[in-house]
């Protein structure tokens, strides 16, 4: 009972089709959180680290993230805002990037 070369194929297409695809959600969940992890934690740094004009270029987010202060609480403000950003742009990368995947292989198919 061998197989043939095209079961071969159809298997190393179903293959690569689940290795290739990224899990949209999950990519953004993670982007989001490592952004989240990151503005919370540069915050607090600053903001134990203490000393005269604590933040001078963090503050600037506060222009964009509306409530964001380089403080403690400023700092749940801002792992909010970064969040929800970063789950946004990885979402968006990762459904673009299985659009473009599925365009390349369906062109690969058709030659």
């Amino acid at each position: 009972m061998g197989t043939t070369q095209d079961d071969d194929k159809q298997l190393a297409d179903a293959v690569q089709i689940r290795l290739v695809h990224l899990k949209a959600t999950s990519t953004g969940i993670v982007t989001g959180t490592i952004m989240a992890v990151g503005i919370f934690v540069a915050t607090n740094w600053l903001v134990l680290k203490d000393g005269l004009d604590v933040g001078r270029h963090l503050k600037l987010l506060g222009e964009y993230f509306i409530g964001y202060t380089v403080t403690f609480v400023g700092s749940f403000v801002g792992a909010a805002y970064a969040f929800a950003l970063g789950f946004l742009g990885g979402y968006a990368v990762a459904r673009m990037y299985n659009m473009m995947t599925t365009r390349i292989r369906g062109s690969q198919s058709e030659n």
